[in-house]
């Protein structure tokens, strides 16, 4: 469905580029959820808005690219980096981070459903049709059709944040990219958001991306994963292995700090703290904070490698069987 090709891209600042996604290559299959982990400032947003081709400046594409396929309505279509734009809300779609605040407080919801559908569906097809349309798939996701009627403003965060997915998913999209769709809920309204996220990917058979740095989202929805540090996919996976047996440090050290019900041991955090894009280490970014590194890992940068079927991982501690 997506392939991400040996991607880069930088932040265009008065210093110079600041480089915030470092050759990144790997798929997104069709008809699954995929997540895309780690630390604030990593680089997930910056991935995720390459992948909706927002690329405007200051962001800029250095080299790769991407390039988006499938088939909808029997017709089959291929689009790639600065062509995406032009197939927005019909074959992807963007929930973007703090999404309860992209709707016009000032306008009806009914309206803005109506500005998100093409042109051309609007002259064949009558508004009040479309509004009865709208309604039903409110209904589908157990959301009440008088929401059309409300302005933002008169909405919960949670009720918001159901409203913006059900925009994004009406036209039945092949990709839902969501950044951080929970952030901001408590957690009985991230439940429900996470229950709706998969409801839709299952209702439409679809591809979505949910990127958190929740990494216990990740293991309740997503059937692959990967963990990205400090602009770099790191480890590749079904998340079900992932959580089984980390093959990374970094992975190993989140999933470790990660609660579990019954369990009364002292967690502890990853010392120290991601570097700097404007001046990265040598070698593996990850080095300074890795209690296992090596002079390898601080002057050499580990190549990104399918060490198991299906899993890949950055790591020069890993053999051929992915152990250590």
């Amino acid at each position: 469905m997506i392939k991400i090709d040996h991607l880069s891209t930088s932040y265009s600042t008065i210093d110079g580029p600041v480089h915030v996604i470092n050759d990144v290559d790997f798929e997104i299959f069709d008809n699954e959820i995929f997540g895309i982990a780690g630390e604030s400032g990593c680089g997930k947003t910056t991935l995720l808005k390459a992948l909706y081709d927002i690329i405007e400046f200051p962001l800029v594409v250095d080299s790769g690219k991407l390039i988006l396929s499938g088939e909808k309505n029997g017709k089959a279509f291929s689009y790639e980096t600065g062509q995406i734009r032009k197939t927005w809300w019909n074959n992807i779609s963007y929930v973007p981070q703090a999404a309860q605040s992209v709707l016009n407080p000032i306008v009806p919801l009914k309206n803005q459903f109506l500005d998100s559908i093409p042109k051309a569906d609007k002259r064949r097809e009558p508004k009040e049709h479309i509004l009865k349309r709208v309604a039903d798939y409110l209904e589908e996701l157990s959301l009440s059709p008088d929401l059309l009627k409300a302005y933002p403003f008169q909405l919960s965060g949670g009720m918001r944040q159901r409203a913006i997915i059900a925009l994004a998913t009406f036209m039945s999209p092949n990709v839902v990219l969501a950044d951080e769709p929970t952030t901001a809920l408590d957690v009985v309204v991230q439940r429900g958001i996470l229950m709706m996220l998969m409801r839709l990917q299952k209702q439409l058979r679809n591809t979505m991306v949910i990127v958190s740095h929740d990494i216990g989202v990740h293991y309740q929805i997503t059937d692959r994963m990967g963990i990205m540090y400090s602009g770099s996919i790191i480890e590749l996976g079904k998340t079900e292995d992932i959580f089984e047996k980390p093959m990374h440090p970094y992975t190993q050290m989140l999933i470790g700090a990660l609660p579990r019900v019954g369990d009364k041991s002292q967690k502890a955090g990853i010392p120290g703290r991601p570097p700097a894009l404007t001046n990265p280490p040598p070698g593996c970014r990850f080095a300074p904070r890795c209690p296992r590194a090596t002079e390898e890992c601080r002057e050499s940068v580990p190549k990104f490698r399918e060490v198991e079927q299906g899993r890949f991982a950055a790591c020069h501690l890993l053999n051929k069987e992915g152990v250590w």
